[in-house]
Formats: structure tokens, C-alpha cells, sequence
């Protein structure tokens, strides 16, 4: 009986050691101020990174490990399109196509559907340098069937795309023009890319990224802001789920083959030591790292307040065709 208990006993530690996550990489410099995190890197070398938050806070760095340092805000006037929130921009991605960085935010308010993804231009990425050119066209109104934030770009086949979406039936995509500042058809011919039938559908953050022959959608699931004041049932903080597909579009699968029309989604990262609730995901192909996942993530050593949300990195390895960090 004793020997049985001890192989069931160590078989369950090696269980608990296959399916641990590693802790992320260190960081220096700036760490913190790094919610909804949308990281590149420039031809010269140096690291950027853009979160929510000092109206698009801008950080740059030589190695993606840091020192990061401060640089000042993108959009220091705020955003021209008239909504609320245009001067409060939430979750930045910033994408290079052919000589220009383009700069997606999103203005709304807190809970609320009224909401836009904009854009600004640069061909530097430095602060300053940044022109506003108002919403992209991916915009929703109360009632709509998505909400207009998170906005991600992403190519394919020659062709760009934006994925975007927050609760309200989830994640969409819709095909931007060849310069990509403005939607190519009317935003509401969108297409759904991954929906939880269930109340509430706490999916957003949508992040596209070939590896391969397939077509990996990352999103955050989940309650994502105001640990300090009201923690979320265990389970239920932020995490990073995947479903993958051979079509930029779809149909989207997760790794028991459910599909994310249907709730699927194949866990990367959750909650684990003292890394609570990480999630306002993207994934960088670094020279050196290889497959980045980058992220925000509370330290619960520091504190659980959003404006003590921690820069998080971890290396990706693909080799059993799923992200694993």
C-alpha cells in the first residue's frame, strides 16, 4: 500500500513539473506601466513598447529583457475621434507595413459599447513623430453584435486584416485596405472568429501570429482590472488561451479539436507562483529568443493595483504544433 501511495505521490509531482509555467524572464528599467503591452522591435535594434494608459505610454530598450525607459506619451492630445475616453486610449497595437508603423487604439469607457479603434501613423515610432488620423471605421454603438476595441492587425496572403473585439459576442475580424487605415467593407459584415455561448463572454484581446503552416489566435480570458479592490472567484482573473487554424479567418480550433465558436480555447499561461492574472497578450519573433509571448501580469510580491501591472516575456516553443511557454 505504501509503495503504491509513493508512485502515485511522485507521479503527481512530475505531473505538477510538466505542466508548470516558467516564470518570466527578468526585466529592468520600467517594468511597471505595462498594461496591454503591443511590443516591436525597430531595424536599428531598439525596443518599443506601447501600453494603455499616458495616452499611449511609450517605452523604449536595447534588448527586450530592458532597461526600459520612459519616453513620453504617442498621442499627447488624445485621440480626434468624438467619443468618450478619446483621451484615456486603451490597448495600443502597433504594426510596421512597408515603411510606416501604424498605431491602433481604442476609445471607449469602462463597460460601455460606444466605442471606436483608431489610428495614427510614423515612420520612426518615436515620440513625436506620431499623426492621428481618427477611426479606422471599426467603431460599435449600444446594441451592436461586437465591441469595437482591441484592435490587431494582421497580414495574410498579401491582404490585412483587423481582429478585434471585447465581451459582447467576443472576437471578430474584418479585412482593412491595402494601407491599412480604414476597414475595406463595412464593419458590420465582420466575421465572428471565436464566441463562448455562455454569459458572461469574457473573451478580448484577440492577437494573430503565423508559426508554421497555422494560424494561432491568442486572447485574454476572463476579468482583467481592479484586483486591489475586488478579486475575481479563483479561476476567473485573466489568463491567455489559444485556438489555432490553417486559414487566417477560421474556423478555429483548440487542442482537443473544440472549436472557439464554441467556447474552445487551449490554456498558454494563467495564474501560477506569484504571476496572478496575466493576459493583454501579443507574441514577437525576436532574433535572439526566438517566439516571444509578452503580456501584463500582476506580482503579488509588489501589488495587485492596475497601475502595478508588471512588463511579463516568455520564450514560445511551438514544437508540439501548440504555444507552450
Amino acid at each position: 500500500m505504501k509503495s503504491v501511495l509513493a508512485v502515485s505521490t511522485v507521479l503527481s509531482v512530475l505531473s505538477e513539473v510538466v505542466d508548470a509555467y516558467a516564470n518570466p524572464l527578468s526585466c529592468s528599467g520600467t517594468c511597471t506601466n505595462a498594461h496591454d503591452p503591443s511590443l516591436v522591435r525597430r531595424d536599428d535594434g531598439t525596443y518599443f513598447r506601447f501600453s494603455t494608459g499616458g495616452k499611449v505610454a511609450v517605452h523604449t530598450a536595447p534588448s527586450i529583457q530592458g532597461p526600459w525607459t520612459y519616453k513620453g506619451a504617442a498621442l499627447p492630445n488624445g485621440s480626434k475621434i468624438n467619443k468618450a475616453g478619446n483621451q484615456d486610449l486603451w490597448a495600443p497595437d502597433v504594426t510596421k507595413v512597408g515603411s510606416t508603423y501604424y498605431l491602433y487604439y481604442s476609445v471607449s469607457s469602462f463597460g460601455s459599447q460606444d466605442s471606436a479603434v483608431g489610428v495614427a501613423t510614423s515612420t520612426t515610432m518615436d515620440v513625436g513623430s506620431w499623426t492621428d488620423l481618427g477611426s479606422t471605421g471599426v467603431e460599435s454603438v449600444a446594441g451592436s453584435n461586437f465591441n469595437a476595441i482591441d484592435g490587431n492587425l494582421q497580414s495574410a496572403n498579401g491582404k490585412l486584416y483587423m481582429n478585434f473585439g471585447s465581451f459582447w459576442s467576443d472576437l471578430f475580424q474584418i479585412e482593412m485596405t491595402a494601407t491599412p487605415t480604414k476597414v475595406a467593407k463595412a464593419v458590420t459584415s465582420a466575421t465572428q472568429i471565436a464566441f463562448v455561448p455562455t454569459s458572461p463572454q469574457a473573451q478580448e484581446a484577440a492577437f494573430g501570429y503565423k508559426y508554421g503552416s497555422y494560424y494561432y489566435l491568442f486572447f485574454s480570458v476572463g476579468s482583467c482590472c481592479g484586483y486591489d479592490s475586488s478579486r475575481p472567484a479563483a479561476g476567473k482573473e485573466y489568463k491567455i488561451q489559444a485556438c489555432r487554424s490553417s486559414s487566417v479567418s477560421g474556423p478555429f480550433v483548440d487542442k482537443s479539436g473544440k472549436s472557439c465558436l464554441q467556447g474552445g480555447g487551449t490554456t498558454v499561461l494563467e495564474s501560477h507562483d506569484w504571476v496572478y492574472g496575466p493576459g493583454g497578450q501579443g507574441v514577437i519573433s525576436d532574433p535572439s529568443l526566438g517566439p516571444v509571448l509578452y503580456y501584463h501580469y500582476v506580482d503579488t510580491r509588489i501589488g495587485y493595483a492596475d497601475g502595478q501591472k508588471q512588463f511579463g516575456v516568455n520564450k514560445l516553443d511551438f514544437s508540439s504544433g501548440w504555444p507552450v511557454v
